[in-house]
């Protein structure tokens, strides 16, 4: 995984915490994403991304949480690793 995080853990829950409280108030989610990732500096893609990521962490769009994509990287990790120490 990536150790350099351009940005920080806090501003990234921020942004994505203002596109859900405020997105009523604009014709699109994606108008909202766009104002909202302006204000912050950030391109409107990553900002839409983490919104994409809450959705799916809190239950709200089909798909693998954070968590379970963690796990499955591990285990596809521990995986290759068990097929290497075989073949050798």
């Amino acid at each position: 995984m990536n150790t350099h995080k351009r940005y920080p853990q806090e501003l990234r829950e921020r942004a994505v915490s203002m596109v859900f409280d405020h997105a009523p108030e604009y014709e699109s989610e994606w108008a909202a994403i766009l104002s909202i990732a302006d204000k912050f500096g950030m391109t409107a893609e990553t900002l839409r991304t983490w919104v994409r990521r809450a959705e799916r962490d809190q239950g709200l769009r089909p798909g693998l949480t954070t968590t379970e994509r963690e796990r499955l990287r591990e285990l596809e990790n521990e995986n290759r690793e068990l097929k290497r120490a075989t073949r050798s």
